[in-house]
């Protein structure tokens, strides 16, 4: 296999979870890397690369008259900003890569490919949490009016792995080695869908190694629940009982149809959130690691303070008394 052309890049943010494993491995793969952020988070991450303090949602003028083979923003949630780093820097990148997500699309009821419908934003000032996918979707159509066929956008669903701050997809691990009866949310059969934020690097890189426009889709295979939870069990070697509550029952006990159990959606109107086609993705270039990798990544993860989320072991007891059946 050829080594990959070494490529000069600019990573919008570049030290947290996503941005830093695109970092990590964008510096393994011999490519230079420059970082553009306000040097807050992180600020020791990576002394030997160069790094250009700045605010981009106020002034990307420090970046006026250099040039790079490509950008890489990760963490653009708003078009006004997304406007600002385009026009900061349409002549001086090559392909601007856009970190997007699978929310953008109208209707989460079913399958979507890249190619459907996504949903409008209504309001330019909308920062609420329900206008996430609205707000990516003009994000997109920013970068892809700046840059056109020098446009790469990619989709994640949710990104799992090293670093990730938000403990998630390190719940059910962490839960299982703690043992006894775990409530399981839904049915060990309903579809699962996760990406390794290492995969995903790999992925952002391989594009733009290949010097490639698009917009991709790029999450994990679908696997059941029940089959991750059981993958779960095989890595901690814990001996916990899993014990499955249906939606229904826990959407009427008054759990939030997203956060109320980590990684379970039950939302009306989300029922195709965990099966999201890839076949693009994959035939560009997405590969993943082992699942019994990722879920050690998840376990052994100490180095961020994480939000806390699912049940307390008290409301799980609590749950599990009043709603299992038989």
């Amino acid at each position: 296999m050829s080594r990959p052309r070494s490529l000069r890049l600019l990573v919008l943010g570049g030290t947290r979870f996503v941005g830093r494993a695109l970092v990590e491995t964008a510096l393994e793969r011999g490519h230079e890397v420059t970082l553009f952020n306000r040097g807050v988070t992180n600020p020791d991450l990576f002394p030997n690369v160069a790094k250009i303090h700045g605010d981009r949602t106020h002034d990307l003028s420090s970046l006026a008259g250099q040039e790079w083979d490509a950008v890489v923003d990760v963490a653009a949630y708003s078009p006004r900003v997304a406007r600002l780093s385009v026009d900061a820097l349409r002549e001086s990148v090559e392909r601007y890569a856009f970190v997007s997500s699978v929310s953008v699309y109208a209707d989460q009821s079913v399958p979507q490919v890249e190619d459907a419908p996504v949903e409008v934003l209504a309001d330019p000032e909308d920062t609420s949490p329900e206008s996430y996918g609205a707000r990516k979707a003009s994000c997109e159509a920013i970068v892809e009016a700046g840059f056109a066929a020098r446009a790469t956008i990619v989709r994640p669903g949710l990104i799992v792995g090293p670093h990730d701050p938000t403990d998630r997809f390190s719940y059910w691990p962490k839960r299982l080695v703690r043992g006894g009866r775990v409530l399981a949310p839904g049915d060990p059969h309903d579809p699962l869908q996760f990406v390794d934020v290492r995969d995903l690097a790999d992925f952002l890189l391989r594009l733009l190694e290949d010097d490639r426009p698009g917009t991709f889709n790029a999450t994990g295979r679908i696997i059941s629940f029940g089959a991750f939870l059981d993958a779960c069990q095989r890595v901690t070697g814990g001996d916990a009982e899993l014990v499955w509550i249906s939606s229904a029952r826990l959407l009427a006990a008054g759990l939030d149809p997203w956060m109320g159990v980590p990684l379970w959606i039950a939302a009306p109107g989300w029922e195709a959130a965990n099966e999201v086609p890839i076949e693009r993705a994959l035939a560009a270039g997405l590969t993943f690691s082992p699942l019994a990798e990722t879920i050690r990544a998840g376990l052994d993860d100490d180095t961020l303070p994480t939000l806390e989320v699912g049940l307390t072991p008290e409301r799980e007891a609590e749950l599990l008394a009043r709603l299992q059946v038989g």
